[in-house]
């Protein structure tokens, strides 16, 4: 077998890796999509490694596979998987399925092998990785890093995101934050885009297909606070709407000459009905509880053809390697687009004749395979991932928001996402779209924030304000239920914009902005705009009453308003957005504690 050669793509990862740890032991992550090749990287690194390298995964199958690439390089490898009925661990590079390697700790510890401590460990499908500090993985880590504190740990997956958590890694090496600080992995040292690999041909181009017939409508369905839908809520949408007989019959049809078709379904009751309607000699199904021997014939049956059709329920996402699949026909709404582009990416290895994979979405999900993972929940089914630039360091954020064709009138991100240079080295940039502004110095703090990131004091809580303000004799509260704007005259005849806010019980407060001259329109975008734009720092600079009146969808109105007697009038002192706490807003119909 001839030397494994390395694409100039794996060759670039190979090197940021090592040049990443030459510098840092902080944990690492390397992206690539599905079908990229990811074992020949694991492969590189260990040849080039001088210490002991632990190579980790969480099936069998990829266990046999990194392994048989390393083996491939004409060297030698233990493996340590009681799934593959091995359990070595004295050479230099070990092979192993996680599950094996925590049960067994004791065999990893230096007087094992000559070889003395291990000082490279690498964890295929990486995004497994979770927070808790007792899980498998961190076992394992924890364990070798007893005996050398110097471990570098490197991860490898195609999506780098955890459903309720987020990406997995703090920093990405185009200059911007991804996830939280407490992430486990440091950095993405490097990524490979998916349709860069499809436009050079290393993978087959995904065709999606409208289908004709009718699909499910899993539009109704909200994810529990792990980001996940429940059984029960999927099983009364596939059992409820009787379309799976025309779905599958269609999938047959548009399989006539194709040669390997993997179906996904939403639960182990669909995919039992789903099986019942495909061709009896030519279907099988994988579930969870599948026994291994079992699993292990059908989907050899299926590599080598011999059956045709493959329906599973979420245990084919990772791991799977067919590369002849050219249909994938999803039947199940995908909770991310991570989890969407695990599923397409069965369809997008190269085989000799095949030229495309074709993808039918029978669940509606609303994905683009290309799309980066935003790394935050979806918030409505109207947002789409939109760009919004920082003004203060001119990073190109990705958020999600919603457009009016080409202008975004709408986003959810709260600060910046871009890496600044400074003499300490890289930080995250300080602006913040949305901000909660410390009373005592004047900081701007996350919106969720309870402590000023800058004097450390107590922030003000909502309902402390609120509360104060129901007390007192000359304040007024309202729960607003809606903003009206208009043009008004002064007793000048000068024109200026009115904004009226509306309690649901019909009382009113109001506000004035003149925009005749530039200082007054700096001081409107920084009294009114700064909160009221619901895509905050996206340029959008009115110059007159009419501009705004017009443009009023780009604004959103406050939860409350606090106005206090000034006079014989009122006046507007404080503006709740954002509100989560004890009292109801107008747009809940929850009673007022």
């Amino acid at each position: 077998m001839p030397t494994p050669t390395l694409r100039p793509y794996q060759q670039q990862a190979v090197r940021r890796v090592v040049e990443h740890f030459r510098a840092s032991d902080e944990p690492a992550v390397v992206v690539l999509p599905t079908g990229s090749g990811k074992s020949l990287v694991i492969a590189e690194l260990a040849r080039l490694a001088r210490g002991r390298v632990l190579v980790l995964a969480h099936v069998r199958e990829l266990v046999e596979q990194n392994h048989a690439k390393y083996r491939a390089y004409g060297l030698e490898a233990d493996i340590f998987s009681a799934g593959l009925g091995r359990k070595e661990s004295g050479r230099q590079v070990v092979f192993g399925s996680v599950q094996s390697v925590v049960r067994n700790l004791d065999a990893f510890a230096a007087p094992a092998s000559e070889w003395g401590d291990f000082t490279l460990l690498v964890i295929d499908e990486c995004h497994r990785v979770s927070l808790e500090a007792d899980s498998s993985y961190h076992q394992v880590i924890d364990h070798l890093r007893r005996a050398n504190p110097r471990l570098k740990v490197l991860g490898l997956t195609a999506t780098p995101f955890r459903l309720g958590q987020g990406f997995i890694y703090h920093r990405h090496h185009h200059g911007m934050v991804r996830g939280e600080t407490d992430c486990f992995f440091a950095d993405c040292v490097f990524e490979q885009p998916l349709r860069l690999m499809v436009k050079q041909g290393y993978l087959a181009e995904p065709k999606r297909i409208d289908v004709a017939v009718e699909r499910y409508d899993f539009s109704a369905l909200v994810p529990s606070t792990r980001g996940l839908f429940s059984e029960d809520d999927l099983n009364r949408v596939v059992s409820g709407q009787r379309v799976t007989p025309g779905i599958i019959a269609e999938i047959v049809e548009r399989a006539h000459d194709r040669r390997g078709v993997m179906l996904f379904a939403a639960t182990v009751a669909h995919a039992e009905e789903i099986l019942g309607y495909l061709p009896k000699d030519e279907a099988a199904l994988i579930i969870g509880n599948t026994p291994s021997g079992e699993r292990e014939r059908l989907v050899d049956a299926f590599k080598n053809e011999r059956l045709k059709f493959l329906v599973n329920v979420a245990v084919l996402t990772t791991g799977f390697d067919a590369p002849h699949v050219d249909l994938i026909a999803i039947l199940r709404p995908t909770e991310s687009v991570s989890l969407y582009q695990q599923i397409v990416g069965r369809g997008l290895r190269q085989a000799p004749g095949k030229s495309d994979c074709l993808i039918l979405d029978y669940a509606g999900n609303p994905w683009d395979l290309y799309a980066p993972e935003v790394g935050s929940p979806r918030p409505d089914s109207g947002s789409e991932p939109v760009q919004v630039e920082c003004p203060a360091c001119g990073h190109a954020n990705l958020f999600w928001g919603k457009r009016d064709g080409e202008i975004v009138i709408e986003h959810f991100g709260r600060r910046c996402q871009g890496l600044v240079e400074s003499d300490g080295g890289r930080h995250q940039c300080d602006f913040r779209f949305r901000f909660k502004t410390c009373d005592r110095c004047g900081a701007e703090n996350d919106i969720a924030a309870r402590q000023c990131h800058d004097c450390q004091a107590r922030l003000v809580d909502p309902d402390d304000k609120l509360k104060e303000a129901l007390r007192l004799k000359d304040a007024l509260v309202l729960r607003v239920s809606g903003m009206q704007l208009e043009t008004a005259r002064n007793g000048r005849g000068l024109e200026r914009l009115k904004v009226t806010y509306h309690d649901e019980d019909g009382a009113t407060l109001n506000e004035w902005f003149a925009l005749e001259t530039p200082p007054q329109r700096a001081a409107f975008a920084a009294v009114f705009l700064r909160d009221h734009l619901r895509a905050p720092e996206v340029a959008w600079r009115p110059v007159s009453p009419h501009e705004v009146i017009e443009g009023q969808s780009r604004l959103r109105a406050p939860d409350f308003v606090v106005g206090r007697r000034v006079g014989r009038h009122w006046q507007v002192r404080e503006k709740l957005f954002d509100y989560i706490g004890r009292y109801r807003r107008a747009d809940s119909a929850a009673e007022t504690p």
